[in-house]
């Protein structure tokens, strides 16, 4: 069995052994870093002690025509 080509790309089926466990390991990798960056990313929203205040805000956005 040779590399897949563009034609039979698709055919997940077909692959066997060691080139399907590349497949699977590569998607839970991909899987597994989102949902580690979401978990991270989450839990450091509310900690920030350094914020600088505003007092006053952008009430009107000006376009150029």
């Amino acid at each position: 069995m040779g590399e897949p080509t563009l034609q039979s790309i698709g055919d997940y089926n077909g692959l066997k052994g060691e080139k399907k466990w590349v497949v699977r390991g590569v998607l839970l990798s991909g899987l597994l870093l989102g949902a580690l960056y979401v978990i991270v990313s989450n839990s450091y929203v509310g900690d920030v002690h350094d914020r600088l205040p505003v007092s006053d805000g952008i009430t009107d956005v000006p376009f150029n025509r």
